[in-house]
Parts: structure tokens; C-alpha cells; sequence
């Protein structure tokens, strides 16, 4: 893969000037971005893989669900169905994709969520709702540049900064680094523990922030207890188990549990990878099964893994949180 992508390095100044000309356009209002008189949060990315979206989703439902009332708004990737669609009792990762169904298996009670491709009609039906959104959240729009976002939360992962990549097909950037300038936060996430405050600033130096910018250091924090559908259990009492990972960097997590010197054995499958009969009929013979909670909405629905699937949750920890919360609440407050 590795190889390929440098082969195709001709094709990097061909993307870069269409990614760049596209983005021009909007900034110069040849193409229409649309404003909204009320708060719309976009979470996003210039990078192609995880930099930690869904968690930072959940992080801002968290701080915000208890004062509004809010939705989140996904393009539903790999999703079965198309078009508009408010998730109901109904649904599953098939119908709305799998983040999406996370966020409505957590927070049904605090939260609608609604998936749409078309994030200008997604946001029309949203507020044509009878119990009608204070709030959107945006997940992964950063470069739906049809809708002009109030704040714009992007995140670059400490391992892979934007500040270093290049774009598509070569690099991981789905436009070019300048894009950086639409966010009014920028988070650099999956930090390690370890992180100083010397390096920090050498980061913050490369980001280079321009003077609305604030930028913020977040970590993943990996829970001790894991999850079925119907029980818990410390991870660390299990004698040997299957991690099974389809996301895009499993990484992070394969640390983590090492670092807890536990026995498994890792099954790594691509980003929101569908699993076949096949895979399912090979899962079924593992004594126990671990996986990330994004995967654990796709797998849950196979009986055959009911006994024996567990899940891992994640939550995001940021550096400053207060004055991260503080900058998103102001915002809220100015409509």
C-alpha cells in the first residue's frame, strides 16, 4: 500500500489544486455556504482515518444535554437506507450506521439523532421537528462546506499531525493544511500520558494559530470495565480473550491493553469493515470477544456472539476542559 501511494505522488498536485480551487470558491462566495441562525457545532478533520470524532461527539453531548436540547447530525456511513432518517427504536447500524446507532443506543433519552448525507436538508428536517433542536452537532462535516457551520472543532491526532501530512492519495489530508483555518478550536487528540509541556508548545508552534484560534491537548481514557448486552466485568478477570477491531487505527487500544499485560489474540479488520456470514460463523467459535463499542453496534446483532461479545468504552479527557466547555457554551449563548 505504501508503495502504491508512492506511485501515485503525480496525482498529489492535481488533488491538491481541485481540493484547493473547491475551497476558494466557497471562501469567495462563487459557491454558496449556508448560514444558520441558531448554534450548529461541525466536529471534523483534514485527515482521512479516526482522529477521535465520535467520542468528541459524545464529550459535547455530555457537557451540553442537561441545559439544551440538542441533535446530531451523521452522513450514516454504510449505512443500508438513504436519504433523511431520525432514528427511532427501530433502527440499527444498518439502517443509520454505526456511530450514529452508538449515539442513539447512549443518549435516546438526551439526544435526537438523525442521519442524512445532505446536511442543508438534514438540518431543515431537524428543525422542522415538533420538538425542535436547540443545538446541532455536525459529525465528520468539515468539509461540507454547503453548510457553514457557527463553530468548528477540528482534530488532528498527536501521532499523525495535519502540520506533517500530505494530501490524497499519497498523504491522509482530504484538502489541503490551509483548512485548518476554518476551526475555532483545534484539538490535538490521543496524546500520551507523558505529554510536556516543552512539546506541547512546539505543537501549538507548528500549528501555528491564528489569533481566534485556541488550541487544545486531549486524551483517550480507556475504561476497566467492559460490556455485554446484558452484564459487566472488570477486563482484568478475563484469563485470555479475541480483541476485534475494525476502525481505523487500533493501535492505541492494542497498547492499552498490553500495558495491562493481558493475553488475547487481535482479529484487525478495516474501518467500519462489514462483517460477512463467514467472519460471524468465525467469531462464533472464540470463547470471548472484546471490541471497540463502534464495532460491538454492528457485531450485537448476531445471536451466535450474544454470550460471549464484550465491549470497551472510550471517553475523551481535555486538557483545560473548563475553558474548552466554557468557548463552546459562549458560542451557544450569542443566538
Amino acid at each position: 500500500m505504501k508503495i502504491l501511494r508512492y506511485l501515485l505522488l503525480p496525482v498529489v498536485p492535481i488533488y491538491f489544486m481541485v481540493t484547493w480551487l473547491r475551497n476558494k470558491f466557497y471562501d469567495l462566495e462563487i459557491k454558496k455556504s449556508k448560514p444558520y441562525n441558531f448554534p450548529v457545532i461541525c466536529v471534523g478533520n483534514l485527515s482521512v482515518g479516526g482522529t477521535g470524532k465520535t467520542p468528541m461527539i459524545e464529550y459535547l453531548i455530555q457537557s451540553l444535554k442537561n441545559d439544551y436540547k440538542l441533535a446530531s447530525l451523521s452522513r450514516g456511513y454504510k449505512r443500508k437506507t438513504k436519504g433523511y432518517k431520525l432514528a427511532d427504536a427501530e433502527d440499527s447500524a444498518q439502517t443509520i450506521g454505526d456511530e450514529p446507532f452508538q449515539f442513539y443506543n447512549k443518549f435516546k433519552n438526551d439526544i435526537q439523532v438523525a442521519v442524512d448525507s445532505n446536511r442543508q436538508n438534514g438540518i431543515s428536517k431537524l428543525r422542522g421537528l415538533k420538538l425542535q433542536p436547540e443545538v446541532i452537532l455536525l459529525d465528520d462535516a468539515y468539509q461540507h462546506r454547503k453548510v457553514k457551520a457557527g463553530f468548528n472543532i477540528l482534530l488532528t491526532t498527536y501521532a499523525h499531525p495535519f502540520y506533517n501530512d500530505m494530501v490524497l492519495p499519497t498523504g491522509d489530508l482530504r484538502e489541503p493544511r490551509r483548512g485548518a483555518k476554518r476551526a475555532q478550536c483545534i484539538v490535538v487528540t490521543k496524546c500520551p500520558d507523558a505529554l510536556g509541556k516543552e512539546e506541547k508548545q512546539q505543537i501549538i508552534n507548528h500549528i501555528n494559530p491564528l489569533a481566534y484560534q485556541y488550541v487544545f491537548f486531549s486524551q483517550i481514557v480507556y475504561s476497566k470495565i467492559i460490556f455485554s448486552a446484558n452484564d459487566s466485568k472488570d477486563i482484568e478477570s478475563l484469563p485470555d480473550f479475541t480483541l476485534v477491531t475494525g476502525i481505523a487505527n487500533a493501535t492505541p487500544l492494542v497498547q492499552f491493553l498490553k500495558q495491562k499485560s493481558l493475553k488475547f489474540e487481535h482479529l484487525n479488520y478495516g474501518d467500519h469493515y462489514d462483517f460477512s456470514e463467514n467472519d460471524i460463523s468465525e467469531l462464533s467459535k472464540k470463547s470471548c470477544i472484546v471490541t471497540t463499542e463502534k464495532d460491538f453496534m454492528r457485531l450485537k446483532q448476531h445471536d451466535v456472539l450474544k454470550d460471549k461479545l464484550y465491549y470497551l468504552p472510550i471517553q475523551v479527557k481535555i486538557e483545560h476542559g473548563e475553558k474548552f466547555d466554557a468557548l463552546v457554551k459562549d458560542f451557544i449563548k450569542h443566538y
